[in-house]
């Protein structure tokens, strides 16, 4: 793969299918708080962003503060307990990896050494793994790859993304990273074709794309 030197995956719905789970519990706590929003407006307003924004905008909208680490977390690692799973064909890409990879990702550490945790992941990535929490800024701005590329000690411009949302593709984008848009997850292919974004939707055919031609920008 002699286009990067790194890879840089997102967490939820592209290492762990992590996305749809969480938007259907979404679906239902918003419904109990009083603001009912359809899935597909979930995806659109809040997939690909950090807990914090979502949690701004909830309080935004009822008008009065929402303790969401106490009260609703239990019912997300509840659901992942029962249903999580790797992304189907995600260990196959990773197997067929030639340079190094990390993760960069809106989540806390304490909930993606959890999710990577339980699909059997994150000795993969241990060491490696890098969140939004820890950056001024979350995505769409580039700061989590910029971030993940300097503590990885590689070049943006010789680094890849692989993301499932548009908050995630735009930051790729912005941090100056080829960026891959998986489509086989909660987005749909049309939110990821950005001008410069690779769009596929079998993670098993990543290899084959990283190895391809650069993309124009």
């Amino acid at each position: 793969m002699p286009s990067v030197d790194l890879v840089i995956f997102d967490c939820d719905g592209v290492l762990v299918d992590s996305e749809r789970l969480a938007v259907r519990t979404e679906a239902r706590i918003l419904a109990s708080l009083g603001w009912p929003l359809s899935e597909s407006e979930i995806v659109e307003r809040f997939v690909g962003r950090s807990a914090r924004h979502m949690q701004d905008e909830i309080e935004s909208q009822l008008g009065r503060s929402v303790d969401w680490e106490s009260e609703f977390e239990c019912r997300y690692r509840e659901v992942f307990e029962q249903e999580l799973v790797a992304v189907e064909g995600v260990v196959d890409a990773l197997d067929q990896l030639s340079v190094p990879c990390c993760v960069a990702s809106s989540g806390s550490q304490v909930k993606m050494h959890f999710t990577l945790g339980l699909t059997g992941l994150l000795e993969r990535f241990e060491g490696r793994i890098f969140s939004a929490d820890e950056v001024a800024h979350g995505k769409p701005a580039p700061d989590v790859f910029l971030y993940a590329a300097e503590q990885m000690g590689v070049a943006p411009r010789r680094c890849a993304v692989v993301e499932d949302s548009h908050a995630g593709v735009t930051a790729g984008l912005a941090a100056g990273m080829v960026v891959f848009g998986f489509a086989g997850g909660v987005t749909e292919a049309s939110k990821l074709s950005l001008d410069g974004v690779v769009v596929f939707d079998d993670m098993r055919t990543l290899p084959a794309h990283l190895s391809g031609p650069t993309p124009a920008r």
